[in-house]
Parts: C-alpha cells; sequence; structure tokens
C-alpha cells in the first residue's frame, strides 16, 4: 500500500501527488515531474504513522 502526499516544486512551484511508501522515513532525492529540477524529500511519521514531508531544492 502506497501514500499520496500533496507538496509543492520548489523550483517551479507546480503542485502534484507523490507516492510514498508507508514505511519510508528519512531523505530521498526525486525529480519534478513539470521541470526535471531534483527535490530532497525529508519524511518523518508521527506517532500514529502519518507522514510529514518537507521539499527543499536539490542539488
Amino acid at each position: 500500500m502506497h501514500h499520496t502526499i500533496t507538496v509543492q516544486c520548489p523550483w517551479c512551484f507546480e503542485i502534484m501527488e507523490v507516492w510514498i511508501d508507508p514505511d519510508t522515513r528519512g531523505k530521498t532525492v526525486r525529480d519534478c515531474e513539470v521541470c526535471c529540477r531534483p527535490w530532497e524529500l525529508t519524511i518523518s511519521r508521527d506517532e500514529q504513522g502519518r507522514a510529514q514531508v518537507v521539499v527543499r531544492r536539490g542539488n
């Protein structure tokens, strides 16, 4: 089972949904589907397992 999170690209500001695995935590890098620039996603979880995602510009 996957979860969908709505995020905004820090480069082109497009709003889109990304899929994350329910067990994923930590940092990962993905490319924007619109402008192809890299994002750094930091994923943490609360006590109920809900994802908290911070999106920053990647290198």
